[in-house]
């Protein structure tokens, strides 16, 4: 995991995701997913948490994979997966993939 997202997720401050660090909603969104993300065995577990929104990316994201923060932001957590397991690689939070409405 990236040091800025270590440093969100360990003390819930960050330079870089001052949106996310000041929204209780955000962080707390993102604290869930990574809880869930650590716990589940396959990707196949996040289907059962519909909040998540969980998809492939395709296009330009190809091979990247995300999960939503929270329904009422746009706020996703972007992430890599591996074919031979759950060994999730957590790249960033992106607030622009779907655009700001």
């Amino acid at each position: 995991m990236p040091a800025d997202l270590v440093e969100l997720y360990q003390t819930g401050k960050s330079k870089k995701y001052r949106d996310v660090e000041r929204s209780p909603e955000l962080y707390g969104g993102f604290v869930r997913a990574v809880q869930i993300m650590n716990k589940a065995e396959n990707t196949s577990v996040f289907q059962g948490y519909s909040f998540l929104h969980y998809e492939k990316l395709k296009h330009n994201y190809s091979g990247v994979s995300s999960v939503r923060l929270s329904n009422r932001f746009v706020h996703r957590l972007l992430f890599t997966e591996l074919d031979d397991g759950i060994e999730i690689q957590l790249i960033t939070i992106d607030d622009t993939h779907y655009g700001n409405k």
